[in-house]
């Protein structure tokens, strides 16, 4: 009988924390991060204020668990999947590929993605917070043209800033560009996105031997 009342507070407690974490969801989508307070969550959730408690610190933590479920799921996307350093980013196809999966991942999610956000930019910039995310989001990027410099290409900057650069590009547009309708089309957003990111990586094109 122990075992069985056991079993049913940790069936109760799970439920108690994905109905918190859904309703945060929510709310982080319709009033945003910095909007939406914990009674606010808890009364979304249909639970007590206590009872966040015992599952989360603060909001902060809570937004730490909804990025988690993000990554979690993007791992299991990507399950027997190789992803190589040695990718060429100055190759409009890999760039593209690299772009479009960022943004997808971003608008798919945009809830956390915003919510993260708007938690990075309202800490005191002197706290280095945005820095360290923007380093560990971009490291992928950060590696594929480490390997370009390897090779020999001559990029604009050193590898790391530009990975976060571009990540911070990525981030800021999520934020702000609305989602159709009365937004851009992510197909539109991706193609423009690579391209300017190509220029910037292999240089200005060449002029036609008839051109100005």
């Amino acid at each position: 009988m122990p075992q069985a009342s056991t079993a049913s507070r940790k069936v109760r407690a799970a439920q108690t924390r994905a109905a918190l974490l859904d309703a945060a969801r929510g709310l982080f989508n319709d009033r945003g991060y910095l909007n939406t307070k914990i009674t606010d969550i808890t009364a979304a959730a249909g639970r007590s204020t206590g009872s966040f408690y015992e599952h989360f610190a603060g909001k902060d933590e809570l937004l730490q668990a909804l990025l988690a479920e993000m990554e979690d799921a993007i791992d299991e996307r990507m399950v027997g999947l190789e992803h190589p350093r040695d990718h060429d980013l100055t190759d409009r196809d890999q760039l593209r590929d690299h772009v479009g999966v960022a943004w997808t991942v971003m608008r798919q999610n945009r809830p956390v993605t915003l919510a993260l956000f708007q938690a990075m930019v309202a800490d005191d910039p002197g706290t280095g917070r945005a820095w360290r995310d923007l380093r560990e989001q971009t490291g992928t990027i950060r590696e594929h043209l480490e390997y370009l410099v390897e090779r020999g290409h001559q990029l604009p900057g050193d590898p790391e800033f530009i990975a976060a650069a571009i990540g911070a590009m990525l981030v800021t547009l999520n934020y702000a560009v609305l989602t159709p309708p009365g937004g851009e089309d992510d197909q539109h957003v991706i193609d423009t996105l690579t391209d300017l990111l190509l220029h910037g990586l292999t240089g200005p094109a060449s002029r036609s031997a008839d051109g100005p």
